[in-house]
């Protein structure tokens, strides 16, 4: 099966298709963490024409996500129309990987404000499901797939919205790649259940 996987630099989804055989590709604006061949450093849109079976994609979401809904009302009551323009380009990035004319796909991101009118998504999933002991819903749009279902249930003892210790909220320069890496276990089920 030839697998698209969008706006992923870590590679983590990439290996775990590869891992079982497939010919996967992942692609970002950035190269890739692994240094993989089977890498595209550019944008994800350039590559939405080929033939591909399944598209795994992981638009931005700093403009769309619920966590972002204080920039959008700084005061109460009124709209900031620079966040809320950045928001609609940022749907119409995502849009684009939700309407794409390939027969599986999942688009990946968090809980969406509703200003943005954004379909429903399908399902949502936590990495506890997956054998990591922290939450972080994950919400998922699918078409042409199942939902994923859990692999190793174990029981949660940090939550990614925490105390300034946690994973999720230590700082420095590469916070946002913490943030945003899939968990190993949610990509190996994306494998093992999609492949």
């Amino acid at each position: 099966m030839r697998v698209l996987v969008a706006c992923e630099y870590s590679g983590r989804v990439r290996e775990a298709f590869r891992a079982k055989g497939h010919d996967a590709w992942s692609c970002d604006l950035l190269p890739a963490d692994d240094g993989s061949e089977y890498h595209y450093q550019g944008s994800a849109l350039d590559l939405l024409e080929e033939d591909w079976d399944l598209l795994i994609a992981h638009p931005p979401c700093t403009y769309l996500s619920n966590a972002g809904a204080k920039h959008l009302y700084p005061t109460k009551g009124n709209l900031n129309l620079e966040r809320y323009a950045q928001g609609l380009e940022a749907k119409d990035f995502f849009m684009q990987f939700y309407n794409a004319d390939i027969p599986k796909i999942c688009v990946e991101n968090p809980i969406p404000s509703k200003v943005f009118d954004m379909p429903p998504y399908s399902q949502f999933v936590q990495p506890w499901e997956h054998g990591h002991t922290v939450s972080k819903k994950t919400c998922f749009w699918l078409k042409g797939l199942p939902p994923l279902l859990p692999t190793e249930i174990v029981a949660k003892t940090e939550n990614c919205h925490g105390a300034k210790g946690s994973w999720y909220n230590q700082g420095g320069k590469d916070r946002w790649k913490r943030r945003s890496t899939t968990f190993q276990g949610i990509a190996n089920a994306m494998a093992e259940q999609w492949g």
